[in-house]
């Protein structure tokens, strides 16, 4: 549980290319002080740490870049296609990111604002000491898109990775706020500005009386 005097833990989650990073980067700028998974994974795998040099060990020279760091795209590869190559190589992260998370949140008590955790695989996690779960909704095609255009991804490996994550019907039905992005940046920013919105009034609720009945709980 997260320690007081924080106001509240919000979770924040959504498949790959829904636009969570955008989303997270807009509720830090209105005010919430954000835990970044992803951020905390890249900083674990940095050169000199006990993490790469794990990897390292494990998946050989072949994983590295010209500068000596890691080459994401050839580690995805080798994970992606393999089951196994994938639960050795969270076998090596996952604890480290956990330990970080945790304390992070330790840190975060003395806040007193509210706490936001970005995490890819939320859902997936149980994690069950959330005020709220906000979750970053896409339809999958055009996520597809957006990583084959935006970010390069092939397409294959985009569908791969969407495959290994909870479905948009289990991250929706877990939802207590859903983000829908499908449309444009204005709609989206409209709809984060919604989701703020939201976090005050529980945070309001979560201080001043019994929690509330999360209004923007989405469905299938």
């Amino acid at each position: 549980m997260l320690p007081s005097p924080v106001v509240l833990l919000m979770g924040l989650t959504g498949g790959i290319g829904s636009g969570k990073s955008t989303v997270s980067a807009e509720l830090a700028r209105r005010g919430a002080l954000v835990v970044d998974a992803d951020a905390i994974v890249r900083e674990v795998q940095q050169p000199g740490t006990d993490v790469f040099a794990a990897i390292v060990d494990r998946f050989g020279q072949g994983i590295l870049q010209a500068d000596g760091g890691l080459d994401r795209q050839v580690l995805a590869d080798i994970v992606f296609a393999d089951p196994e190559q994938l639960a050795a190589l969270n076998a090596i992260v996952h604890p480290a990111v956990g330990l970080e998370i945790a304390r992070r949140l330790e840190q975060a008590a003395s806040s007193e604002g509210v706490v936001v955790l970005d995490v890819p695989l939320l859902v997936e996690s149980g994690r069950d000491d959330l005020a709220g779960l906000i979750v970053v909704d896409t339809d999958p095609e055009v996520a597809v898109g957006r990583l084959v255009e935006q970010r390069q991804f092939v397409e294959a490996d985009a569908r791969a990775r969407m495959a290994r994550q909870a479905s948009r019907q289990e991250r929706r039905a877990r939802a207590d706020f859903v983000i829908d992005n499908d449309g444009d940046r204005d709609q989206l920013m409209g709809r984060i500005d919604e989701c703020w919105d939201w976090i005050q009034r529980v945070a309001g609720e979560s201080i001043v009386g019994p929690p509330i009945t999360p209004t923007g709980r989405g469905g299938d």
